[in-house]
């Protein structure tokens, strides 16, 4: 039991710290930022997001539970938060802000997508320790580091939004939570389903897909329509695609 508490608590420890890392930036940025330098940011962001789910989580998914099984997943992925997406616009949080309310709806859908896409990485972390420790490990530090950018997209939308700082970082923080239950429940079960991780890899895909072109995008032009916007996302499809190559 105690070998099992220690799993999910790297996990825990190891989701927190990535979203919490690219959750700093809500200290260092103002609600005045230039909409020039706050698009080119969420359009990095949004590149970043988009290799991860096309170039990691959709390919393990389908090497692990097969095309159609991970299609329903992306597909339940996009429907669920699109249903999520109207409850969050009647939320008094988002039609009081002070800021931006279409960022800070994104804000919070990216925070939604970043749970669900940590709790099945928790259980691969928790599935790669009972495998092997040198697994567990790496496993655990190639999805602090993924979480990093994925915490930018979070804080960013939220902080510019209209949330204090401190809110937007501990939000944040808290998304990173599901991996540690994902991690204890795999530990617990040893080896869980692996059709049931490429499900929910391919549902987590299908959130972060809906918040990238959906919210993220049609936000970041209505901000700036400049080609600087642009050269962000496109870097940060480059980044993306270097930060996946690292597993």
């Amino acid at each position: 039991m105690e070998h099992i508490l220690k799993i999910g608590i790297i996990g825990l420890i190891s989701g927190i710290t990535g979203t919490g890392i690219g959750g700093l930036i809500a200290f260092f940025v103002g609600k005045n930022i230039s909409n020039r330098i706050l698009s080119s940011i969420l359009e990095f962001s949004a590149g970043l997001m988009t290799s991860v789910v096309c170039f990691e989580l959709v390919p393990e998914a389908v090497e692990i539970a097969g095309l159609n099984l991970t299609l329903i997943g992306v597909l339940s992925g996009i429907l669920i938060v699109i249903v999520i997406d109207d409850f969050v616009k009647q939320l008094d949080a988002v039609k009081n802000a002070n800021g931006n309310s279409n960022l800070l709806r994104a804000g919070i859908l990216v925070s939604i997508g970043l749970a669900m896409h940590n709790l099945p990485e928790g259980f691969a972390v928790g599935s790669g320790f009972e495998a092997s420790l040198s697994l567990g490990i790496t496993l655990t530090l190639i999805i602090a580091i993924h979480d990093i950018p994925e915490g930018i997209a979070m804080a960013l939308p939220m902080k510019v939004g209209g949330f204090s700082a401190v809110k937007a970082f501990t939000l944040t923080i808290l998304s990173g939570v599901p991996m540690g239950i994902g991690a204890l429940a795999g530990a617990a079960l040893g080896h869980v389903s692996e059709q049931f991780i490429g499900l929910c890899l391919g549902f987590a895909g299908g959130a972060m897909l809906y918040v990238v072109y959906g919210e993220l995008i049609p936000e970041s032009k209505r901000i700036y329509l400049g080609r600087m916007s642009s050269v962000g996302n496109v870097f940060g499809i480059l980044c993306g695609i270097i930060v996946t190559m690292l597993n």
